[in-house]
């Protein structure tokens, strides 16, 4: 493994909360990658006189590579390795230039110290740097920079510079799902200490322009701009203030009728004092017109759901009522079993209504269903406890149904067939998952089937329907040793995976 955890597991030199913070300063290592305009790479002390390993490493998305080949996990070059152990025992940030360490182009090195805080309710600098970055630049793009180069490599000194006095990353800046995140390249907003635009990138102008900005950005107040071009229809996130000044490390949207524009704010500081801050912007109509869209299939489907239960419940209520009225013996023991194959098959969708996900934790689908059961042992005479050993983990519904039937009908013959009368009765139902196979053993202390004989009922037959045509696995019926019956169920995994991934 070559995880940052499990890295600094290895070298034992990190603390928790030297982790936490690292894990925290990645997170956004895609964003210095782009402003930088170059690769970012991490590297983590080994323990050796001046021995270091990299643990992370984002290219930039809008320029070449340096690195063919990701170095996660190697140890630090002999070229890069005074520069690096310099930076992290001085604590200073190191430039290099040298066009002879093992890249193909002219290649420009900055190492930069990462520093932290102290855990709440201090924010007291830790003085000892945890790990170092360096930033390798190709000499030619600086040398040919534009004036967007040049912000966006402006903006990153800043970062970088922040980063060295642990004021990067904020801990008071959100760590949640990152989907839809804007990044550099979707639109950069540059604010000065009033909230004055001073640059805005090509891509974030077109982003405005969209929500209905016609002007110019630079040199306007972008909370007065983002004022101007609330929808009133739309609900104004209460951050947003924060955002559109830079203020605090946050994110929210802003909704017109036709678009939607996220913004994250980076401030920059140096120590106490404000100096700006980075605002970050991207049109995220499409994304949030599909989140909008699985949001409402996701609602119907717990909604069809939901009905399939009731429909199912009425139908099992139904079958009740007339079996209580049947006068014959056969009659009433037939659609007493119609109504406890209808009520398992209830059970599944009351599961799946309950939650957005088309798979259900069949342990407790399994659960409900066994309550079934004891109607059943109460009228052959019985008393029968069920058990049950294991885990059946997560499953799609489209198994989780054939599965839930045949395993109900297993239990309903122990019981009918093995049990009746049975003041001790117990019926063991066991579990056990790996990479390939989901076995299921149903046994119960009961008569046992006679030697070479397997029952030829109509549950017996929709047990071997379920099991080797829904879920294409195999059962197998036998004789315990001591006493009763042990019906054995294997389902291969591959085809419940395959599919999983397919939905």
């Amino acid at each position: 493994m070559t995880s940052l955890t499990s890295i600094a597991e290895r070298y034992g030199l990190l603390s928790d909360p030297d982790v936490r913070w690292l894990h925290r300063l990645v997170a956004d290592f895609q964003l210095l990658a782009d402003l930088a305009i170059g690769d970012i790479v991490l590297w983590l002390p080994t323990g050796d006189d001046d021995g270091y390993i990299a643990v992370q490493h984002a290219r930039p998305a809008g320029a070449a590579t340096l690195f063919y080949r990701d170095i996660v996990g190697q140890p630090v070059r002999n070229a890069w390795r005074e520069q690096v152990h310099r930076a992290y025992t001085e604590g200073v940030s190191l430039d290099a230039d040298s066009p002879e360490w093992g890249v193909e182009s002219d290649a420009k090195v900055r190492a930069i110290p990462v520093r932290r805080r102290e855990v709440e309710p201090s924010v007291a600098l830790v003085q000892q740097p945890i790990a170092v970055i360096t930033r390798h630049a190709n000499h030619a793009d600086t040398r040919s920079a534009g004036r967007l180069e040049r912000t966006f490599r402006e903006c990153a000194s800043e970062l970088f510079r922040m980063i060295a006095d642990a004021d990067f990353p904020d801990p008071a800046a959100p760590s949640g799902q990152r989907r839809g995140a804007a990044r550099a390249s979707d639109g950069l907003i540059r604010l000065d200490q009033a909230g004055v635009v001073t640059f805005a990138s090509p891509n974030a102008l077109s982003a405005f322009t969209r929500l209905g900005f016609r002007g110019e950005l630079e040199g306007e107040s972008l909370a007065e701009i983002t004022t101007e071009l609330i929808d009133e229809s739309h609900e104004v996130d209460e951050a947003l203030p924060l955002v559109v000044t830079g203020r605090a490390p946050w994110r929210t949207d802003i909704e017109t009728r036709l678009v939607t524009l996220t913004l994250r704010a980076v401030p920059l500081r140096q120590g106490s004092a404000r100096l700006g801050a980075l605002v970050l912007a991207r049109d995220v109509t499409d994304m949030r017109a599909q989140e909008q869209t699985l949001i409402t299939k996701d609602a119907t489907i717990r909604e069809i759901h939901h009905r399939v239960k009731n429909n199912l419940q009425t139908v099992a209520a139904l079958l009740r009522i007339q079996s209580r009225r049947s006068k014959s013996e056969e009659s009433r023991t037939a659609l007493q079993n119609a109504e406890r194959r209808v009520s398992s098959i209830a059970v599944v969708h009351d599961t799946l209504s309950e939650g957005l996900s088309q798979s259900v934790d069949f342990d407790q689908v399994f659960d409900r269903a066994m309550k079934l059961t004891s109607e059943l042992a109460s009228i052959h005479g019985a008393q029968v406890r069920t058990e049950r050993q294991g885990t059946f983990g997560v499953l799609p519904s489209g198994y989780a149904t054939p599965l839930a039937l045949a395993l109900t009908e297993l239990v309903t013959n122990a019981v009918e067939h093995g049990l009746p009368g049975r003041k001790d009765g117990l019926v063991r139902i066991t579990a056990a998952r790996d990479e390939k196979w989901l076995t299921v053993q149903v046994c119960d202390n009961g008569s046992g089937l006679p030697p070479g004989r397997v029952g030829s009922g109509l549950g017996t037959q929709i047990v071997k329907t379920l099991v080797t045509g829904e879920l294409s696995g195999t059962i197998d019926w036998g004789a315990r040793a001591i006493e009763g019956t042990e019906v054995t169920v294997k389902v291969p995994l591959s085809y419940i995976r395959s599919d999983d991934d397919t939905a």
